[in-house]
């Protein structure tokens, strides 16, 4: 049978075993109307008054986004604030961009995301997480850091966080205070967050938001300097708005991952020998540093032994900024990586993501379909894939010609689990 993966800013057909398993959250169509879904939640949020009651005239405002790795609306969300407060002056308000560890954006790709009227009248800034001088210590995490974000966050006067709430492979969910930690925090404070220990930890997983340490240390720096708002969607495969979480930051973000739990979780009876998983299109699937999350989801129902094959773009490159190809190189083997990485005494950003790469590919074999070199894909340590069908036929002769595969035509927007 054919089947559709959401590959780069299309799909990727591909014929498949007739017996395979297609995995896909509940189908939930778009709002008709999403400025007014926005506006309405703007209007009637969750756990405090609308946003244009609490926001004075003379406020400095400060409006945390996703940068371009995630597919959050910020050309509906951003001016759908801003015009629910028509007495703020425009000069008022700053846009920082939560980058996190990754690069900063240009202006042009302001412009995509954001749209130009935006971008003309309105102060954005990207965050710099190796700058301290644009940091300012919020206090001590009893995770054993001390905690830094941006200064212009901490010093407004009123601080919003946006985003997209989706399930995350090692915080359990997406969204909500994950916007400000580690979207807008220091690289100390990240390395604390990220380290190997925490990223190791075992309800550090998909969907679980119960004693995560990631979950727990986001919302306790959070509480250290909280945004006074929030305002989170969720999106279809279609990246359509399906639900907007406004308000209070714990309790709309419990709301709004409680709905996508409901919606994304697909319980299976057993593993699968094969599984095939994209990494959800763009813009998540721009590098390879962003597919292991793909990887990530279709390892939680592969067999040990299996084989997963992962379908991501990769127009971004590995990329060529960041740790991460460099941290690849350091050893010749997955495990080799591990041991090195849970070496106390070994600290390098993006680590983390090599980590979890090393334990899917302790675990099972991976192949990368992209637009990557096989120079490139194999000094990554993965096996490199020109046709999938043609890979399909071919595992025959290693599990038998009735293997088992299950596909993920939207990738980590789905999370399946087998109880054990």
């Amino acid at each position: 049978m054919e089947v559709s993966l959401l590959y780069g800013k299309g799909e990727l057909k591909i014929n498949v075993p007739d017996h395979s398993v297609v995995l896909e959250p509940k189908s939930i169509n778009g709002v008709e109307d999403e400025m007014g879904a926005l506006n309405e939640a703007l209007l009637n949020p969750i756990g405090t008054s609308p946003i244009h009651e609490i926001v004075k005239e003379t406020d400095k405002v400060a409006i945390v986004i996703s940068d371009i790795t995630r597919p959050t609306p910020n050309e509906k969300i951003v001016p759908a604030i801003i015009n629910a407060l028509p007495h703020v002056p425009k000069e008022n308000f700053v846009i920082i961009n939560g980058t996190g560890t990754h690069r900063d954006q240009t202006e042009e790709e302001f412009i995509q995301m954001l749209g130009e009227d935006i971008v003309k009248n309105i102060r954005i800034i990207n965050n710099s997480c190796h700058d301290k001088s644009t940091q300012t210590k919020v206090g001590t995490s009893r995770f054993g850091c001390d905690v830094w974000l941006n200064s212009e966050y901490v010093e407004a006067d009123f601080r919003i966080v946006t985003g997209f709430i989706e399930p995350h492979f090692f915080a359990g969910f997406s969204g909500g205070p994950k916007g400000i930690m580690p979207g807008i925090a220091g690289i100390e404070t990240i390395m604390t967050f990220h380290n190997a220990k925490m990223i190791g930890h075992p309800l550090a997983t998909w969907g679980n938001m119960i004693d995560n340490p990631l979950q727990d240390m986001t919302r306790e720096i959070n509480g250290m300097c909280k945004p006074h708002f929030m305002l989170n969607v969720t999106l279809n495969r279609e990246k359509k708005i399906t639900n907007v979480f406004a308000g209070e930051l714990i309790e709309a973000h419990d709301l709004g991952c409680a709905y996508v739990k409901e919606h994304t979780m697909v319980k299976c009876e057993d593993r699968f020998d094969v599984v095939i998983t994209s990494n959800s299109g763009y813009p998540l699937d721009q590098n390879l540093y962003q597919a292991v999350k793909g990887m990530s989801a279709a390892q939680k129902i592969v067999k040990e032994g299996g084989t997963i094959i992962c379908a991501a773009e990769c127009i971004d490159g590995l990329p060529n900024h960041g740790n991460y190809a460099e941290i690849l190189q350091m050893r010749k083997t997955p495990q080799e990586l591990l041991d090195m990485i849970n070496d106390e005494n070994f600290k390098k950003f993006d680590q983390w993501q090599v980590q979890k790469q090393a334990v899917i590919q302790v675990w099972s074999d991976v192949h990368l379909y992209s637009t990557l070199t096989r120079e490139q894909v194999e000094n990554s340590m993965l096996n490199y894939v020109e046709d999938i069908e043609v890979l399909l036929e071919q595992l025959k002769g290693k599990y038998g010609p009735n293997y088992s595969t299950a596909i993920l035509p939207i990738g980590p927007l789905t999370i399946p689990y087998v109880e054990e």
